[in-house]
């Protein structure tokens, strides 16, 4: 449908609900302008909301990165997220996970999970996942992750800054490290 009545150029009320509906598509979850005629205080309200909402499903499917991030969750994700359309939970946790390996801002607990991904799904940051046929190894943050017949091992743990003896500080996932002098 063009619009336009058949035989006539006059263009009907519908002539651009398509390509305003994208704007403001692109403007909730994609960090486009505000399209014409929208108040942008509601406008803002609304991708906070989806944003909040987004960050949640995420953090189902990556629940040690957003632990490892703990307090700073919401706002690392939103930071990132801002202007990416989602490409699914799954994709965004582990598009986010990768930027914040290559910023060596990975948590380890989330390091070790991505390294466990790595090894079992198969995932060029552009089509959807795909289980590995083959033996796989997976890496991230100095953790380790083999994969043999379909099953996963975790190898070598990531790498955890040292506390000072006794001094009981949980790591990201939670558990006291106690390291001696």
């Amino acid at each position: 449908m063009t619009g336009a009545p058949e035989g006539g150029s006059t263009p009907t009320p519908r002539a651009g609900l398509a390509e305003r509906q994208a704007a403001l598509v692109a403007a909730l979850v994609a960090g486009g302008a505000p399209p014409p005629g929208f108040a942008p205080g509601p406008l803002a309200a609304a991708r906070a909301a989806l944003l909040r909402k987004r960050a949640g499903e995420v953090a189902r499917h990556w629940p040690l990165l957003a632990a490892g991030l703990g307090a700073g969750w919401s706002t690392t994700f939103a930071d990132w997220a801002a202007r990416r359309p989602t490409a699914g939970s799954l994709r965004d946790g582990w598009d986010l996970a990768r930027a914040l390996h290559d910023e060596d801002e990975l948590p380890p607990a989330a390091a070790e999970e991505l390294a466990v991904r790595e090894a079992r799904l198969r995932y060029d940051g552009r089509g959807a996942a795909r289980p590995r046929r083959v033996p796989a190894v997976g890496r991230a943050g100095g953790a380790v992750a083999l994969q043999i017949a379909g099953r996963v091992r975790l190898l070598r743990p990531a790498r955890r800054a040292a506390t000072h003896a006794g001094d009981g500080v949980p790591d990201a996932a939670g558990s006291e490290l106690w390291i001696s002098d």
